[in-house]
């Protein structure tokens, strides 16, 4: 049902940090399978994302780029873009399967959804970036790479998918699917980056 695309350079712990939290939806069928697309990592990112079973594929090193070269091997019909440092919390799977079968209960797929960004760390700091991407996603269709991205992937082709050279490849790519066929879930996309 879903294909997961994920774009590393040295991400061997954040990744497996990020794979684990796939394992509940892979078991009960809604991961159909997960890309990596690794730029050159010198670390165990390589290990990991094969120990777990992920197609593994070559990238350039410029994000969109490989993120639409994940897209391109993707056999389903949803994609998931997901950051190698954010964990999505238990459950998404059920949201994410709910707002799947009602746009295919319309007869539709022409919505595309982000999950809500929070930051592990503790203190005013990481609810402020909190709100600042609620507030980014809602009012610009823009959400950050660490909020998630599940597109239908006859949407993400309609918009012209993601375009090498874009500054900020999943903002970008937002941006042209528009802000009145962007939903947002309640399930959290966890970050353990730098701004955690």
């Amino acid at each position: 049902m879903i294909s997961v695309i994920l774009s590393t350079r040295n991400d061997e712990l954040a990744l497996a940090h990020a794979l684990a939290a796939l394992v509940p939806a892979a078991a009960d069928g809604m991961v159909r399978e997960v890309i990596v697309v690794d730029s050159g990592s010198t670390d165990g990112t390589i290990a990991v994302a094969d120990a777990a079973g992920c197609k593994i594929v070559e990238g350039v090193g410029e994000r969109g780029a490989d993120l639409a070269k994940g897209a391109a091997m993707a056999r389903s019909d949803w994609l998931l873009f997901l950051s190698p440092d954010v964990m999505l919390e238990a459950g998404w799977q059920r949201e994410a399967r709910d707002f799947i079968d009602r746009l295919a209960m319309a007869g539709s797929a022409s919505r595309a959804a982000s999950f809500r960004l929070a930051h592990a760390g503790f203190g005013w700091q990481s609810r402020l970036r909190e709100l600042v991407a609620v507030l980014r996603a809602k009012l610009l269709a823009a959400p950050l790479p660490e909020q998630g991205l599940l597109v239908p992937s006859s949407l993400y082709r309609a918009v012209g998918g993601h375009r090498g050279g874009a500054r900020l490849a999943e903002s970008d790519l937002g941006r042209r699917i528009g802000r009145g066929r962007l939903s947002f879930l309640r399930a959290r996309a966890i970050s353990r980056g730098a701004g955690a």
